[in-house]
């Protein structure tokens, strides 16, 4: 079992910047891909990055390329996601998720354990 709390939402203005983290706890953090998903209201949930143990990255939408950046600090149990250029948009509930893999390269489904979210608002 994998325990995962993010953390660092809130609201910001259009423009600024916000870093989401991601703590997981109870299983080896290093055997695990990880991943950002995120949810607006009436919409589907959606991907939007991932990361494999090794550092492989795989990028999921188009709309946040070159303002989203995945990490992950192995040593410290922890993903993040910086987020830069925020738009009203991008306004929606962020999960982060793990997944048992050993590939280079990160899956962008099939995830199986989930954090509670945390809720990014961008106001215009």
């Amino acid at each position: 079992q994998v325990h995962l709390v993010e953390s660092g939402g809130g609201l910001v203005q259009a423009g600024g910047s916000l870093r989401l983290s991601c703590a997981a706890s109870g299983r080896t953090f290093s055997n695990y891909a990880m991943g950002w998903f995120r949810q607006a209201p009436g919409k589907e949930r959606e991907f939007v990055a991932a990361i494999s143990w090794r550092g492989g990255k795989r990028n999921g939408l188009d709309s946040v390329e070159g303002r989203f950046t995945i990490s992950r600090d192995n040593a410290k149990n922890t993903m993040y996601l910086q987020m830069n250029s925020l738009k009203p948009e991008d306004t929606a509930v962020y999960y982060c998720a793990a997944v048992p893999s050993s590939s280079s390269y990160p899956p962008s489904e099939g995830y199986i354990y989930w954090g509670q979210g945390t809720q990014v608002t961008v106001s215009s």
